[in-house]
Formats: structure tokens, C-alpha cells, sequence
């Protein structure tokens, strides 16, 4: 790994681990920590395909990011409408 590639890979690891405690640490907003995850998962696809692993990193980018930030916002909003139920 060249050195330019190491330190995008640094970068990419300190942006995720600062998504990871907005996550965490978001009690307050549910929409916000469901976004910081979805953001901790296109982070790690990133760090999959620095580390030369693309399939990993496409199917990281489409379920672990993308299917799964909708399902929870999908879910969220059929709890909140679904107190009538």
C-alpha cells in the first residue's frame, strides 16, 4: 500500500470512528443516529475498496448502507403512523 493510500485509509477510519459516536451518542434524535450508521457502513465500504476488495465493498455500500438505512427509516416511520393500529 503506497503511502497516499495509507493515509486516505486513515482519514476514512477517523471519519468513521467520529460517525460511530454520533451514532452512539445520538439518544436524542433517532433519524440522526440512523443516518450515522448508514454513514459508518459507506465509510467501511470505502476501507474495503482501499484495501482492494471491491465486491466487499459494493455489497457493503448496498445493503450495509443503503437497504439497511431504508429498512430503518421505512420501520420508524410505520411505528410512528402505526399507534392508530
Amino acid at each position: 500500500m503506497t503511502l497516499i493510500v495509507e493515509a486516505i485509509a486513515l482519514m476514512v477510519a477517523v471519519a468513521m470512528l467520529i460517525a460511530a459516536v454520533m451514532a452512539v451518542g445520538g439518544r436524542r434524535s433517532l433519524p440522526i443516529t440512523i443516518l450515522a450508521s448508514g454513514l459508518v457502513g459507506l465509510l467501511a465500504s470505502v476501507q474495503f475498496l482501499l484495501l482492494a476488495a471491491p465486491d466487499v465493498a459494493m455489497t457493503e455500500a448496498a445493503i450495509g448502507s443503503g437497504l439497511t438505512t431504508f429498512l430503518f427509516f421505512f420501520v420508524l416511520g410505520r411505528v410512528r403512523d402505526g399507534a392508530d393500529d
